[in-house]
């Protein structure tokens, strides 16, 4: 699966491939359902009630997916994030915090109950706690990148 196409981002807002990437991926690795019978790709971008994120496997990761949750918590547009780098999502101080994470969750395929300070597009400060971060593989074990999912956040 190829995140780009001519240099140009694929919309994975609803696409099923990434959405069975996603939910196949955190079944496999972490070992429950992101989602429940019959809520499918549209849901989780437009519906779920929690924030939903990943990142492809770049050198500097640059978000690939933002659900609309994770747009109204960090203040992006899904045309701003998904050109954002995703080391972004936290400011200079916290990010050696969240390579920290991120580098467990490649050493150990992902991490629950997560936590750190995120700050969003308009320089506002917030935490985010219960965070589970996995990796993105696929099917036949190709690493695609790595998501992450937090039901809620508050002001630091």
């Amino acid at each position: 699966m190829s995140f780009t196409y001519n240099n140009h981002a694929l919309d994975l807002t609803t696409d099923p491939d990434f959405f069975s990437l996603l939910t196949g991926s955190y079944a496999r690795i972490v070992g429950r359902r992101l989602v429940q019978d019959g809520q499918g790709p549209d849901w989780l971008y437009n519906d779920a009630p929690f924030v939903v994120l990943a990142h492809n496997t770049e050198p500097d990761p640059r978000f690939i997916y933002a659900n609309r949750t994770a747009q109204t918590c960090f203040e992006y547009g899904w045309d701003e994030f998904i050109a954002l780098p995703s080391r972004l999502s936290a400011e200079q101080p916290d990010r050696a915090e969240r390579q920290r994470l991120l580098d467990s969750v490649t050493r150990d395929g992902f991490v629950d109950n997560g936590r750190g300070i995120r700050i969003a597009k308009s320089g506002r400060r917030f935490w985010i706690e219960n965070v589970t971060v996995w990796q993105l593989i696929d099917e036949s074990g190709q690493r695609l990148g790595q998501a992450a999912i937090f039901p809620s956040w508050r002001d630091a």
